[in-house]
């Protein structure tokens, strides 16, 4: 261990019998103290793997974790581990706690568009489908779920009407949720939260279970996930943290870099080290960085430092518009990798907003220069994908209506609107699910003709794959199924075109293909299908993780994306006033988080920077003006190679220039 981690990294690695808060700076190393730290309790303090908990935000950060501990520990001691994101181990509670819960066991995980389906439906009557005025409503009750606030709380604590009105329908949503034995994705934390807080001793049997917890990102926490942390690790506080406040960029999704000051309140034992040897950037590049991040105000000072070289200057470069900016940028792409023998995949064009990459995309198109956009539509957000899901969620779960109501009526069988709603009130009336109704002999009283013997059809249809899928040839089945329904049919005449038709088709085979794979991976479940659904699921929920296949590159990415990635060339573009700082987060006097977006961004460079802005450029429609960024009156000037306040270039200077480029190209060409 000692000759792989740096001072401050072992002791962290062998502090174990205090609390402790690791600050992590940017490049750092914390991935490499948590993972030894795992196979240090497990090797040498007497910990079982099992007894062992390890959380991050992605999917993406815990399979490279488990990976990384796998290799040190061996595959069969770190199966054994509990490493997961904040979500999937509330899942893992709820599931072992349903009956504690009152849940049945095969609950369904409604997503974001279940969720705004349901809530189109309680609202009908005041908000007329209004999705603004419902985005809002639902963004407030993501919140009052991050705070721990139940319906009844949130309903005594109503300030005005828009709030109690607010509060009945977050009353009635969670009642729909749990009529339909559901859950959202806040509901995963929320209440294992809840229960550990309401229930002692279940607690209990959770802190026996997980002896020690280590929480990666620990300054994206919020209020719910601190709790769930604060219940679990109990009052012997075995635990380990690592964050750091100058990376917490999500306050919008909850998260709540003051969990890093309560650790200090709620555990007075709490010790703490600091990960300031960044393993990453070059010393210019961290000067800049700790130049930026110096003017917001800390709990814990740190300041990064690096053995690495000085690096090349931090280049700013001023354009016309955007353009030109990325006229600019591309070519700077193309040069760089041809004088300095770098692949695509080194470089990354970093923004503030996804509106910003349209004209690096045009631009790389003409160009002919391969490129990534992270954070494009997923796989999982497409039509045929989401109907296909639907399915398969109503085939484990038969009380799942918001799948019924997707894919009653998907390819057409004569279950329209009108039958769904007489459907969906009898089964109110009677406290049953909408298949369940499908099959009650009372459902005649108010059903039909037509739409009554296709209700019962369908409900049949849906009866008889569910009991074929609990046989041995689940795959076999589904892809069987899928051709009954003839939905290649119900593509070629929905879709624009015959090839809009055949590229959906195959993204539902594809999907086939992954169900097929990981049916492979649970051999030993009671119902594996079910386990393979909550699976996809909570995939599409980390969608942005899973996309692991980049191939030779340019990456263009907001820098929300860009947290914990690094790239060997960075160019920020659309360093500019209200881009960054944001307008809104000027207007909400967020400069703080703005700044730190700013510091993630600059930190991502592992060699050379490039920040980039347009004199003017077009917003909603209009040619506006812009002003250069304040972030970049916060870099130290000796560090910058900015052409726009700098004395023009001599002629002998731009000789001289030209003559070390021939010399670096008549370099690469002499190693070839």
């Amino acid at each position: 261990m000692a000759h792989k981690l740096n001072p401050q990294q072992q002791l962290a690695v062998k502090n174990i019998s205090n609390p402790l808060l690791v600050l992590a700076g940017a490049g750092s190393g914390k991935t490499s103290v948590i993972t030894f730290k795992i196979a240090h309790l497990v090797n040498n303090c007497g910990y079982s793997a099992d007894q062992v908990a390890a959380v991050t935000f992605t999917n993406k950060a815990a399979k490279e974790m488990k990976e990384r501990v796998s290799q040190m520990l061996g595959y069969d001691i770190a199966d054994k581990l509990r490493v997961s994101t904040f979500h999937t181990l509330g899942l893992n509670i709820i599931r072992e706690e349903t009956k504690a819960l009152e849940m049945r066991r095969n609950f369904s995980i409604f997503d974001d568009q279940d969720c705004m389906s349901l809530l189109l439906e309680l609202t009908e009557s005041e908000l007329k489908r209004d999705k603004s005025a419902i985005y809002q409503l639902q963004e407030l009750m993501g919140s009052w779920k991050n705070k721990l606030l139940t319906p009844e709380r949130a309903l005594a604590q109503a300030n005005g009407q828009n709030e109690l009105y607010a509060a009945k329908i977050y009353q009635r949503y969670v009642r729909h949720l749990k009529a339909c034995n559901a859950v959202d994705f806040d509901d995963l934390i929320l209440l294992p939260a809840l229960l550990f807080q309401q229930n002692s001793l279940i607690r209990h049997q959770w802190q026996a279970k997980i002896r020690y917890l280590l929480v990666d990102e620990y300054q994206d926490t919020n209020g719910a996930q601190y709790e769930l942390v604060k219940q679990l690790v109990g009052p012997e506080a075995k635990f380990t943290v690592v964050g750091d406040d100058d990376q917490s960029v999500y306050s919008w999704r909850g998260a709540n870099p003051e969990n890093l000051q309560l650790l200090n309140k709620d555990f007075p034992q709490l010790e703490v080290v600091k990960l300031e040897q960044n393993y990453r950037c070059s010393k210019r590049v961290l000067k800049s960085a700790n130049a930026i991040i110096s003017n917001n105000p800390h709990v814990f000072e740190k300041k990064l430092w690096s053995s690495l070289a000085y690096g090349a200057p931090i280049r700013v470069l001023e354009t016309d518009n955007e353009k030109q900016e990325a006229r600019l940028v591309v070519s700077d792409i193309s040069s760089r990798r041809l004088t300095e023998n770098a692949l695509y995949a080194d470089f990354a064009i970093l923004y503030r907003g996804n509106f910003q990459a349209r004209f690096f995309e045009k631009t790389l198109i003409e160009q002919k220069i391969p490129y990534r956009v992270s954070g494009g539509q997923s796989f999982f957000a497409r039509a045929e994908i989401r109907d296909i899901m639907a399915y398969l969620r109503l085939l484990v779960n038969p009380d799942d209506d918001a799948a019924f109501i997707r894919i009653a009526n998907v390819p057409r069988r004569e279950i329209g609107a009108i039958t769904l709603e007489k459907l969906g009130n009898y089964a109110q009336q009677r406290h049953i699910s909408m298949l369940t109704a499908s099959f009650d002999v009372g459902l005649a009283s108010c059903l039909k003709g037509r739409g009554l013997v296709a209700v019962q059809r369908f409900a049949k249809m849906i009866s008889s794959i569910t009991r074929q899928c609990k046989g041995n040839y689940i795959a076999q089945t589904l892809k069987s199924f899928i051709k009954q329904l003839c939905y290649d049919s119900y593509l070629l005449e929905t879709s624009s075109t015959p090839a809009a038709a055949e590229f959906r088709w195959k993204n539902v085979q594809e999907l086939l293909g992954w169900i097929e794979d990981m049916l492979q991976e649970v051999p030993g479940e009671d119902d594996p299908l079910s386990t393979v659904v909550t699976r996809l699921v909570l995939r599409d929920r980390q969608k942005k993780d899973n996309d692991d296949n980049e191939g030779n590159e340019v990456q263009l990415l907001t820098l929300h994306a860009a947290k914990g990635l690094e790239y060997s060339h960075v160019y920020m573009v659309g360093m500019e006033e209200e881009l960054l700082p944001h307008k809104s987060s000027i207007e909400e006097e967020n400069i703080e988080e703005e700044r730190r977006l700013c510091y993630v961004g600059i930190t991502r460079a592992k060699s050379t920077l490039t920040m980039t802005l347009a004199k003017e450029r077009k917003r909603f429609g209009a040619q506006i003006k812009c002003s250069p960024s304040r972030f970049l009156d916060e870099l130290p000037v000796d560090d910058l190679d900015w052409p726009a306040r700098q004395a023009p270039v001599t002629e002998v200077e731009r000789r001289d220039k030209g003559r070390e480029h021939i010399a670096r190209l008549r370099a690469i060409l002499d190693r070839k």
